[in-house]
């Protein structure tokens, strides 16, 4: 049995060597021999899969969702299917808390918001009107018992003001705008108070409405309320995936980047099905070539609640292992419908930035013009900044507005947003400018053949940055929710 044993070690120790020396006599990765084996076709085949992840729960590919866990497992299954690369699921729980709230009351219908962390519930009750702004037990008249409390916005938190509603026995509550309009997003901000009341379901209202109805029922109409909330409150587990060449230098590593889940409104076939899908097809196509620096792709998962992948991986990341890292690519959303052709610019950025961005503008020269934008807080790139790794990316636009010198520009609309349908239901296949996203998807090949060939113009090693400078570290769970949804563009 022992001589059997090692008989077939022998033969797999053997057959790892012949793949190495099959591998090593491949060419050395160019970027226009790669740029040109980037086809429409391909990345509109993992389009449509993505599309058939996101029908697996209701039309999302949200974090933690049977889509988006059908979207990691196929990223995983067709990297491991090259033979090219280690692959690895980085797996880890976070909060996941989304709802809807409607509000109907005396045969009117109201736009009503949801508060996170609130519990569901189906009430039926009268609205009562809370004294003053509910930051004290004592604002809470006895009729709140067994009914809506009314809650004008201001001072204490929402949360704390749900939860005075609860210890007074209120079967909901509804807090109001402080100004006309309605309350822009919102959160109870903890899990639960358990040292002021309970949580009860709970939603917001505009200024408008909530001063009509205040009016109402101080001028002695009663006014019942139909008062609905659907939350889902719970910790998920979800993956990171990472592919990285067998081959290369594994001290200096080039890692591209995008995000693999949507959304809770919609599949997210731009956002970032654009950037994923086009990364994942330049890493399919990267087998026919060796390189010499090693690089890794990165599927970022739950960027959408707050960058909350990209963040775990680089704060668990020793710094050892940072150091490995030379340069980081962003692709997040790069198939808008009203595109922009933009490119981060390196200016004031960690050194090796100012390259990177030249190096993407390289591969549009004589095709379209591109126009450098600043990095915000908005996408994955933020975590590898705070710690000091250079970085760049492509981006196409998001919900901002094309301006008139722009539209000039792309050929495109003015006064239209980049993506008209950024962060709806309707971010499907049709959603996408396909021509936009194939050029995009080769100026990613150009930039990763680039550095997998050589590191010239990228410090190595470079200065070492703490990971207590991660600017998310300290933020509240609503607070890195808001960090995902920025986007912001400006042009240098």
């Amino acid at each position: 049995m022992k001589i059997t044993s090692s008989v077939v070690l022998l033969s797999f120790a053997s057959l790892a060597c012949a793949q190495d020396s099959r591998q090593s006599r491949k060419p050395l990765v160019d970027s226009n021999s790669l740029r040109r084996t980037i086809k429409s076709s391909n990345l509109l085949k993992h389009a449509r899969k993505f599309v058939e992840f996101s029908k697996l729960s209701n039309g999302t590919r949200v974090f933690g969702s049977a889509g988006h866990t059908a979207t990691t497992d196929y990223l995983k299954r067709v990297l491991d299917a090259t033979g090219y690369y280690d692959t690895e699921l980085q797996t880890f729980p976070y909060l996941f808390s989304t709802g809807t709230a409607s509000l109907s009351a005396n045969g009117t219908t109201f736009t009503t918001g949801y508060l996170s962390y609130a519990p569901s519930g189906d009430v039926t009750a009268p609205l009562v009107v809370v004294n003053d702004l509910g930051c004290n037990a004592s604002d809470y008249p006895a009729a709140v018992a067994g009914s809506i409390a009314l809650v004008l916005r201001g001072v204490c938190p929402f949360g704390e003001k749900v939860a005075r509603a609860g210890a007074a026995g209120a079967v909901g509550a509804i807090v109001y705008n402080n100004l006309d309009g309605s309350v822009p997003g919102g959160t109870l901000g903890e899990i639960s108070r358990p040292e002021i009341g309970p949580y009860v379901p709970a939603g917001t209202l505009s200024g408008i409405d909530g001063t009509a109805l205040v009016a109402l029922i101080n001028g002695g109409t009663e006014v019942v309320g139909d008062f609905h909330v659907e939350a889902i409150n719970e910790e998920r587990l979800s993956s990171n995936v990472f592919a990285t060449t067998k081959l290369g230098d594994h001290d200096n590593v080039i890692v591209a980047g995008g995000h693999s889940d949507s959304v809770v409104a919609g599949p997210g076939i731009n956002d970032d099905g654009s950037g994923t899908m086009g990364i994942l097809e330049v890493a399919l196509q990267l087998p026919k070539w060796r390189v010499n620096n090693a690089v890794r792709f990165a599927f970022w998962t739950a960027e959408e609640f707050g960058l909350i992948g990209s963040e775990y991986y680089i704060s668990h990341l020793p710094e050892e292992e940072r150091q490995k890292i030379a340069l980081y690519l962003n692709f997040d959303m790069i198939a808008s419908p009203n595109t922009a052709f933009f490119i981060y610019s390196g200016v004031n950025e960690p050194a090796g930035s100012i390259h990177i961005h030249e190096t993407f503008e390289e591969h549009y020269v004589g095709k379209i013009r591109t126009a450098l934008t600043p990095f915000g807080t908005g996408s994955d790139y933020r975590p590898f900044l705070d710690v000091g790794i250079p970085s760049g990316g492509l981006f196409t636009g998001a919900g901002g507005i094309m301006t008139e010198e722009q539209a000039g520009w792309w050929n495109a609309q003015a006064g239209v947003a980049y993506d008209v349908c950024y962060h709806q239901a309707c971010d499907g296949i049709a959603n996408l400018n396909v021509s936009a996203w194939e050029l995009n998807t080769r100026g990613a090949a150009h930039t990763i053949a680039t550095y997998a060939r050589s590191l010239d113009g990228i410090p190595r090693p470079r200065v070492s940055v703490p990971a207590r400078n991660l600017k998310l570290a300290d933020l509240s769970y609503e607070e890195r929710l808001h960090q995902a949804c920025s986007h912001e563009v400006s042009v240098i």
